[in-house]
């Protein structure tokens, strides 16, 4: 056999090697099963992901009741920034957290991520119309958000974690682009909470939070339960 075609094989043979080797430990890292209505058969730590909702959902994010029904001004007013902070929400949607928290960093940067384009076409246009140049988008992928290492203060995600396909790979990525005294927001719908009424996938435990979160090097710094219908919980690195 040619000395080419011998360097093919064994770099095929590596190749095989490696994809056998990722999806081996995303396997010890996830579990799968039939999917629920709501779900998609994937389950971490015993919580199974729910389905990411569209963009097509961005009348409901930008929906005329929502700062009163979910008080988004308290949620804003308590985020632990300062006016040269540089935050990261992730899973921005339409922005609505972004331009908020833009407008208490006008010597920072708000990174809006997200992963379908549709949500970043709509967000830079919105930044350019309003002249909001502290907000940046960045095309984030599945395992990945995509942000510049060590460099944000805050990493918040509101109403996204439980929709996270790889919630193991994201945190560690996160964990990366934070400061060494950074934080990460996760603002979640009550789980233990019947009286909230949204689909139990897209509503949170603490307990179930905080044992995910742990898992991957971070530890609860502040429970905030000072909003109407969810979660306000506040980590740091471990």
């Amino acid at each position: 056999m040619p000395k080419f075609y011998r360097h093919i094989l064994i770099f095929i043979g590596l190749f095989q090697i490696i994809v056998n080797s990722s999806q081996a430990q995303e396997e010890t890292i996830y579990k799968y099963a039939s999917a629920s209505r709501d779900g998609i058969g994937k389950f971490y730590m015993g919580r199974e992901i729910s389905h990411i909702m569209g963009f097509h959902g961005m009348a409901w994010l930008e929906r005329p009741g929502r700062s009163e029904e979910e008080n988004t001004e308290l949620a804003i007013a308590n985020l632990p920034i300062k006016k040269n902070s540089v935050v990261a929400d992730i899973g921005a949607g339409s922005g609505y957290y972004t331009f908020r928290i833009a407008e208490r960093v006008p010597e920072g940067k708000v990174y809006a991520v997200e992963i379908q384009q549709e949500a970043i076409d709509y967000i830079q246009e919105k930044a350019a119309n309003l002249n909001f140049d502290q907000v940046k988008t960045i095309k984030g992928s599945e395992k990945s958000p995509n942000l510049p290492e060590n460099e944000i203060d805050l990493v918040i995600m509101v109403d996204v974690y439980h929709e996270l396909e790889f919630p193991h790979e994201m945190l560690q990525n996160i964990k990366k682009a934070l400061k060494p005294d950074g934080k990460l927001l996760l603002i979640e719908y009550r789980g233990e909470d019947p009286e909230v009424a949204i689909k139990p996938l897209h509503k949170m435990t603490v307990a179930q939070v905080v044992k995910e979160l742990n898992a991957n090097g971070f530890k609860l710094g502040r429970n905030g339960q000072f909003l109407n219908i969810q979660h306000f919980l506040v980590f740091e690195k471990d």
